[in-house]
Formats: structure tokens, C-alpha cells, sequence
């Protein structure tokens, strides 16, 4: 496995995430209005943090990562275990639907109860969020190589706060194609499109089907919802021709712009390594040394 892709997803991940946190719910307009084209980091803004502080994004994916590689294995408990742990520190950042899930797993739900819940109870419009794919991208480095089990564990992470099949079958295509950059594949997206199959929801695979095919949909929309965020982050993170190219575009569109430049971020990542990611976003981001580090034993790992 390419240790230099690997290590790409999540400093990619992480990248993505810190660039977009001060500008997130900005319009495109806004943030060309304060920033012209936002392209390093900068503290305060949205949230009011310091430049290179990451979100739930990147911190509910270091759960993820610290969990494989503690456990040596998937454990859905431990993960959701480490989530509720998160949770109780007291977040700046965090998504409603993780929220109420994380609330039932506190009162005695078990692991793949507490989201599957909440979406019976949740109406459609509400129900389908990005929290899940945006945390999702460690998984892929440890099962790059056993595709049917990478499908598994990415839905059964998701079900943990976000049970609607567009965000487990969201999770596994998103992996799947991480999986695919690591190991060199021209079509990483269509491999993992092909993977999943007429299984997976008709509106995700309407979505994702032309990028596959290497065109852009006429507009691509930031919103939370996951087959918007997984679209548009795809396009970006696929088609740029640099992962910092890839980070600015997503961010600078505006919406959810710390989780489109995340799941953006770990595509870019995996395709164009870590080595391709500035120093100077790099640098300020407290998390990046775990990160790398986790990167390596996740790669040792597989």
C-alpha cells in the first residue's frame, strides 16, 4: 500500500476540515467578499476558533482511527463508545442527527439501535445528513484490500448516528473509492459504484453515475445532505488537478464547507499523497503528527 496516499486521506481529511471551519453556513459570495479566495488558514470566523482547529469532522474520525488501532479490529461498540466520549467533552461543533443518537446511546442503546431510531423518528429532509461520510475515510487504509468487508464495516460505522441507506451505502461508495486511490486504480469511483450495485439507493448512484463516466453535473449543490455533500466533494476531490486545488474549490463554494472540503480532502489526499498537502496548513493543525501516525499503523495494519 502507497504509505504516502494513506497518510494523504487524513491530513487530507483534517486540511479540508480546518480551511472550511471559519467560513461554514458562508455563502460563496460572503466568503469572496471577506477572503477573495480563502486558501490558508485563518482563526475566528465561524465557531470563533483559532486558525487549523478542526471539527467533528476530523475528531470523530480520530475516534475511528484510534479504535482500529487499539482494538486491531472493526468494533462498532468501542467506536460508538468513544463517540459518546467526544460528546460528553462538550463539542463546539456538532450535527443533530449525531446528537440525538449519541443522546440514546447515553440512555442504554445498543450500537446499531440509537441511529436506526432516530431516523424512523426523523422526516425525510432531516434524516439523511453528512455526519457519517465525513468521519468515515480511516476505514478504508486497514480493509483497502478486502472490498466486501469495507462495505460492511463503512455501513455499520454509519448506522451509529445515521441509519438512512443513502448515508451506510454513502459511506461504503466513499470508501470504496479511497480504497481504489490507494491502490493505483483508473476508475476508482466507477469500481466502487460497480461494488455496490443495484443495492445501494437509486437517487446516491443517479448522483455520483456521471462523475464516474468523468462529467460534472451542471450544478453542484453544499448542503448537508449527504448525496449533495458526496457529489459535489467527489467532483472536487477527483477532478482537481492538485489536492490544494482540490480543498480551495470545495471551500470556497460555500454551505457546508468543513465537511465538503473534508470528504474532498481525503480524496485528494489519496490521490495525490500527503507530501502534496502546503506545510503551512499542515502546521497549524495540532492533530496532525496523531494523524500521520495513526495513518502508519492503520497501513501496518491492513
Amino acid at each position: 500500500m502507497n504509505r504516502n496516499r494513506a497518510r494523504g486521506i487524513l491530513l487530507g481529511l483534517a486540511c479540508g476540515d480546518a480551511l472550511g471551519r471559519p467560513v461554514e453556513f458562508s455563502s460563496a459570495a460572503a466568503i469572496e467578499t471577506e477572503h477573495g479566495r480563502l486558501d490558508e488558514m485563518v482563526g475566528h470566523g465561524t465557531w470563533n476558533q483559532p486558525a487549523g482547529t478542526i471539527t467533528d469532522d476530523t475528531e470523530q474520525a480520530l475516534c475511528i482511527a484510534r479504535s482500529l488501532v487499539e482494538r486491531q479490529e472493526f468494533d462498532p461498540t468501542d467506536i460508538a463508545d468513544r463517540f459518546v466520549a467526544w460528546f460528553d467533552s462538550g463539542p463546539f461543533d456538532i450535527g443533530r442527527m449525531t446528537m440525538r443518537s449519541l443522546s440514546r446511546l447515553k440512555q442504554g442503546d445498543e450500537w446499531d439501535e440509537a441511529g436506526q431510531r432516530v431516523w424512523e423518528d426523523s422526516l425525510e429532509g432531516q434524516n439523511a445528513g453528512n455526519g457519517s461520510v465525513m468521519r468515515c475515510a480511516p476505514l478504508a487504509i486497514p480493509y483497502a484490500t478486502d472490498r466486501p468487508r469495507l462495505v460492511a464495516v463503512s455501513r455499520q460505522s454509519s448506522q451509529i448516528t445515521h441509519a438512512d441507506p443513502r448515508c451506510t451505502y454513502g459511506c461504503a461508495i466513499l470508501n470504496l473509492t479511497l480504497a481504489g486511490l490507494l491502490d493505483g486504480a483508473n476508475f476508482p469511483l466507477r469500481d466502487a459504484l460497480d461494488d455496490v450495485g443495484s443495492e445501494a439507493p437509486a437517487e446516491l448512484v443517479a448522483a455520483l453515475e456521471p462523475l464516474a463516466g468523468g462529467d460534472a453535473p451542471e450544478t453542484l449543490e453544499t448542503s448537508g445532505y449527504v448525496v449533495h455533500s458526496l457529489q459535489t466533494a467527489l467532483h472536487d476531490g477527483l477532478f482537481a488537478e492538485s489536492a490544494e486545488d482540490a480543498i480551495v474549490t470545495a471551500v470556497n463554494r460555500g454551505g457546508d464547507t468543513d465537511t465538503i472540503g473534508a470528504i474532498a480532502g481525503a480524496v485528494a489526499g489519496a490521490r495525490f499523497g500527503a507530501a502534496a498537502l502546503p506545510d503551512g496548513w499542515l502546521r497549524p493543525i495540532d492533530e496532525a503528527d496523531e494523524l500521520e501516525t495513526l495513518a502508519e499503523q492503520l497501513v501496518e495494519s491492513a
